[in-house]
């Protein structure tokens, strides 16, 4: 057992009057705690390798030093230091300050910080059955520690004395933030609730993190499940000999050579249905895709429908109207009214949109002959096709020039430097959790800075999507630097051939390094403020602003190089590009507006009434209110794979997406408008919302930066939905993933 020295006042006025952050030093000197009594609880000593910081550059994880079995103990050792550590503020016999109770808050829990962060990347990108059966073990045990910790009468009396005395405090703006997060967040976990309230809350809380585990660990097997072969090389007509090796290669793995495996994404949409000739083919991709998860051992039906009546209790127990309404209290937009309105007034212009599209693609088909209606797995194909005659844009030609290292090295970093000042170095001897991962020590203007893991390829040990995660918070309070990652689904190359991305690929990439600037640059005192530890409508914020960055010239002219001549990338592709960057928005904007507004559609259920029974039957009843072609462009995520609102915790938050689209544009058009990319705009960036975490609102980091609140204008505008009136460069990619 440790022994953690901890001291207390005798009286709350005497020193809440006064209080603000000191030193250790000085915090801890009885002199300046008059009456104060020595107390030093027990805390249980940590022996796993996660106990003390690693001894690896930055405290880099040491995956090397844990096999798969070491996982369940180290997890559950690290939780119940933990929950000793809060127990020990919770029964501190002093009176609370904000020293002894909040700092003392922040300062819990490192071992299991670094434990779980480094599980979690595990998790998510090189899963196996022994780590997805830890793993649903410990989501419950990880639930039932914070509800310890939120539901736990003690500690939460003494934050609130703190609270309710805070207009007597002195304190920086950064320990005000801290103050009234930390109050609003146990009051939102259940603090205020009567015991037994709070004993089933305890209960549908544990429930829900299995089920989430659950869900996730089944929608990765269905994607995987949905996979498709065919037999005959032909039928692949209209994928590249590259596409197609790597076919061949996947089914041989598969344990079926002689054929050719196609695998679907994470998203309803699979790429390769905007290239295959074969009809037959592209509506057998699309409909293994779009009926993934609703059978077999894969379901999620069951789940989601327990999850959905879960949620709803949990609000019935707060008085709350909607899961919703619950679930947005600390987002920039806390009314879910506000997020539904804000994206319904788009439809009228978008279900326009796709109705003269369809029409467009129609009359494509019957331009080469055929005779059938226009199906959702024909969409693709022939936008493409139109999108090549108007705008000369050939996907597979433009691949070329975007070899996966080049777009980062050459590409991201490039402009990392350019903007802020960053240089990177790869490593070697830091040890990762798969081979595929890169590491990089970033510094700024010559100083180290963070450390940058970047792990870019699909492979079945991997979730779909893309995202930004920590193992390393930073936090001046705790001394630490960031570590980040970076994760991505790049489609794997055939062996001996380069690692081509697509242009979706690209823009990802700048939109999850954006995420890794939100951790790098962060310059909080306090973990819980740190970096990317934002509402999830300001946290795409970041990393959306950074897509921009990927079709400047300058960047372009970097990375877009031909992978065999290194010719850069020709003026009249840029140009393409640039031009088919509003074309087919009732798909791409279409697909996202209607997984946004299913989102809400779930989680504004009246908590009174039951869950729907029928998962399905409701997902078409809430397409039919919505009022777009889902029949032809259906949601970017259909319920039984929607993995961001059941197991995510972008629940009544995927309009996130577009609100912060929104601001990303209209922030870009200061960039555009203002020098553009220049050190000067850089530090600007960084200095009002980019290394600011969550130490200011979300409304005040905007105006600090654009200085006045966001437009919706330049959002539109880029979408094509109104005409442009000014000069904003730069090109929107595909979304980015968490």
């Amino acid at each position: 057992m440790r022994k953690s020295a901890l001291f207390a006042t005798t009286m709350i006025a005497t020193l809440a009057s006064a209080c603000t952050t000191m030193e250790d030093t000085d915090m801890n000197t009885a002199s300046n705690l008059p009456g104060t009594a020595e107390y030093n609880p027990e805390i249980p000593e940590a022996t796993s390798v996660f106990a003390e910081p690693s001894p690896l550059f930055m405290h880099a994880p040491q995956f090397d030093q844990v096999s798969d079995d070491d996982w369940q103990g180290i997890i559950e050792e690290a939780i119940a230091i933990q929950i000793a550590e809060m127990d020990a503020i919770a029964n501190n016999p002093n009176p609370p300050t904000f020293a002894n109770t909040l700092v003392e808050m922040q300062r819990s829990g490192q071992a299991f910080s670094r434990a779980y962060g480094a599980f979690s990347q595990i998790v998510s990108a090189n899963i196996n059955d022994t780590i997805a059966a830890t793993d649903e073990d410990l989501a419950p045990k990880v639930a039932a520690m914070s509800d310890s910790i939120y539901l736990n009468p003690k500690l939460f009396e003494r934050v609130k004395a703190v609270y309710d005395n805070r207009a007597a405090m002195a304190m920086t703006p950064e320990d005000a933030m801290l103050l009234e997060v930390t109050y609003n967040d146990f009051v939102h976990s259940g603090a205020l609730l009567g015991d037994d309230a709070q004993t089933e809350l305890r209960q549908i809380n544990e429930r829900l993190s299995s089920l989430s585990a659950q869900i996730s660990q089944r929608i990765t097997a269905g994607q995987n499940n949905a996979a498709i072969f065919v037999d005959d090389r032909a039928m692949l007509s209209g994928l590249s000999e590259g596409q197609i090796e790597a076919a061949a290669s996947a089914a041989a793995d598969a344990g079926r050579t002689g054929e050719f495996m196609l695998n679907v994404s994470n998203t309803t949409g699979v790429p390769q249905l905007a290239q295959l000739d074969n009809r037959d083919v592209r509506e057998m991709l699309y409909k293994a895709s779009i009926n993934r998860n609703q059978s077999g051992e894969a379901s999620t039906l069951p789940l989601i429908q327990e999850v959905v009546s879960l949620r709803n209790r949990r609000a019935q127990l707060f008085g709350e109207p909607s899961h919703a309404a619950w679930q947005m209290y600390d987002r920039m937009v806390s009314d879910p009214a506000t997020a539904i309105g804000f994206m319904s007034e788009m439809v009228p212009a978008l279900r326009q949109t796709q109705e003269r599209e369809a029409a467009v693609l129609q009359q494509r088909i019957e331009q080469d002959g055929e005779t059938f209606t226009l199906a959702p797995w024909d969409w693709q194909y022939y936008a493409s096709k139109v999108r090549q005659e108007r705008y000369a844009l050939d996907n597979e030609e433009i691949k070329q020039y975007f070899v996966v290292e080049n777009v980062l090295e050459d590409g991201v970093f490039y402009m990392a430097g350019q903007l802020y000042g960053l240089t990177f170095e790869e490593r070697t001897d830091i040890p990762t959790y798969h081979p595929d991962v890169k590491v990089y020590t970033v510094y700024h203007d010559g100083e180290e800075q963070a450390l940058f893991y970047f792990d870019p390829f699909q492979r079945e040990s991997k979730r779909g999507g893309a995202w930004m995660s920590n193992f390393i918070e930073q936090s001046h309070l705790l001394g630490l630097k960031p570590v980040v990652t970076n994760t991505q689904n790049i489609a794997p190359p055939a062996e001996g051939q380069p690692a081509l991305a697509t242009w979706d690929d690209v823009t990802t990439m700048f939109h999850e390094f954006g995420h890794a600037l939100h951790g790098i640059f962060a310059d909080q005192q306090y973990p819980s403020l740190s970096g990317t530890n934002t509402a999830r409508d300001w946290v795409e914020f970041p990393s959306q602003f950074h897509e921009n960055f990927a079709a400047v010239p300058e960047v372009l002219q970097r990375y877009a190089r031909h992978n065999e001549t290194g010719e850069v990338i020709p003026d009249e592709l840029i140009q393409a590009i640039d031009r088919s960057s509003k074309y087919n928005q009732g798909h791409s904007f279409g697909e996202v507006i209607a997984a946004s507004l299913l989102d809400m559609e779930w989680h504004s259920l009246d908590p009174s009434q039951p869950a729907p029974s029928d998962v399905m039957a409701f997902e078409a009843e809430a397409l039919e209110r919505i009022g777009l072609r889902s029949d032809l462009v259906p949601p970017r995520y259909r319920t039984p794979y929607f993995r961001h609102i059941f197991e995510h915790g972008y629940d009544a938050g995927y309009y996130a997406y577009t609100w912060t689209e929104m601001l990303h544009h209209d922030a870009y058009s200061y960039v555009a408008n203002n020098g553009g990319m220049t050190r000067e705009m850089g530090d600007r960036i960084v200095n009002t919302f980019l290394g600011q975490g969550h130490s200011k609102t979300y409304e005040q980091m905007f105006r600090d930066f654009t200085g006045r609140d966001p437009r919706v204008e330049p959002l539109l505008e880029a979408r094509g939905l109104i005409p442009s009136d000014d000069n904003v460069e730069g090109v929107d990619g595909a979304e980015g993933a968490v």
